[in-house]
C-alpha cells in the first residue's frame, strides 16, 4: 500500500490544537509513534478535548492520521473511539474469530461504494473496524511464505486468520495476520500462546519527553501531563530513569 511521508513542518497542528493536542504533546510521544504518524499510519489512541458553538465542552479519544489532498495541502483524519462495535452484518464464524482479536476476509463497502474483498479486524483501542484489501495483505503473506518456505497449506491457515508456528533453524516462530501492525502481519519468537498474549512493551507508565510525560493508566489509556504539573512521584521516577540511563556510561569508566 503506497504511503506518503510527512516532515514534521507539514503536521497541521493548528487543526490538532483545535481539538486540545498541542505541538508540544504531539512532540513528546515516543520516538516509534512519531515515526509511524509520519509514515502515515494511525497515532496511538489519544485524547481530546473541544468546544462546541454552544460552549459545550467534549471530551474523546481517537487515533488520527495525516493525509495529502490533491492540492499537496497536508490534513488530519480522525479515527474516534467508538462505545460497542457492531458485528450484526458478520456469520457467526466469523464474527467469533473477530471477538478473539482474530483478522477474517469478508466483503466491506468502500466510501465510494466500492463492495471489496478485505482482511477485517477489530481495533481494541477505538472499537473500529480496520480493513485492507486482500491482495494487499496477500503480497506480504507471500514475502512471508517464501522467507519461511511455507505450503499452501500453511498460507491458507495465515488467510483464515489463524497464527501458524514453524521452526525456523534453532527458533519457534509464530505468525499471524494482525492490522494493527504496519505490514498487517505480527511475527515473534515463541509459540501460539506468546504470539496472542504478546504485549507491546513500546510504552513504559511514564513516558517524559521535553514538555511534559504521556501516562499509561491501568487500562491501558494515555493521558498528557505538562512538566509544570507533575507530582512527587512523577519527579521521582523521573529522576530514577535518567540515573538508569547514566549508569551503564559510569560502569564504563571503571
Amino acid at each position: 500500500m503506497n504511503r506518503n511521508r510527512f516532515s514534521d513542518a507539514e503536521i497541521p497542528y493548528k487543526t490538532l490544537q483545535k481539538f486540545s493536542l498541542t505541538q508540544e504533546m504531539i512532540g513528546d510521544l515516543p520516538t516509534h509513534a512519531l515515526s509511524q504518524i509520519e509514515e502515515g499510519y494511525r497515532s496511538p489512541v489519544l485524547p481530546i478535548e473541544f468546544t462546541d458553538e454552544q460552549g459545550n465542552v467534549y471530551k474523546s479519544r481517537t487515533r488520527f492520521s495525516l493525509y495529502r489532498t490533491e492540492d499537496n495541502r497536508v490534513d488530519v483524519l480522525f479515527y474516534p473511539q467508538l462505545g460497542q462495535v457492531r458485528l450484526d452484518k458478520f456469520s457467526e464464524k466469523n464474527k467469533n474469530k473477530l471477538q478473539c482479536d482474530k483478522a477474517v476476509i469478508d466483503k466491506m463497502t468502500t466510501a465510494d461504494g466500492k463492495e471489496v474483498q478485505a482482511f477485517l479486524q477489530i481495533d481494541k483501542g477505538t472499537q473500529q473496524i480496520l480493513y485492507v484489501p486482500t491482495p494487499v495483505i496477500g503480497r506480504n503473506l507471500q514475502v512471508i511464505a517464501d522467507e519461511f518456505h511455507l505450503g499452501s497449506a500453511e498460507i491458507n491457515c495465515l488467510r483464515n486468520g489463524d497464527p501458524l508456528t514453524v521452526l525456523a533453524g534453532d527458533d519457534v516462530i509464530t505468525m499471524g495476520v494482525d492490522l494493527n501492525e504496519p505490514t498487517g502481519i505480527r511475527i515473534c519468537t515463541g509459540d501460539e500462546r506468546k504470539w496472542s498474549a504478546e504485549v507491546k512493551k513500546d510504552w513504559e507508565k511514564y513516558n517524559y519527553g521535553c514538555f511534559g510525560c504521556w501516562m499509561v493508566d491501568e487500562e491501558g489509556n494515555l493521558d498528557y501531563t505538562p512538566e509544570e504539573e507533575y507530582t512527587d512521584e512523577m519527579w521521582e521516577e523521573m529522576k530514577r530513569k535518567g540515573e538508569s540511563r547514566k549508569s551503564p556510561v559510569a560502569n564504563l569508566k571503571l
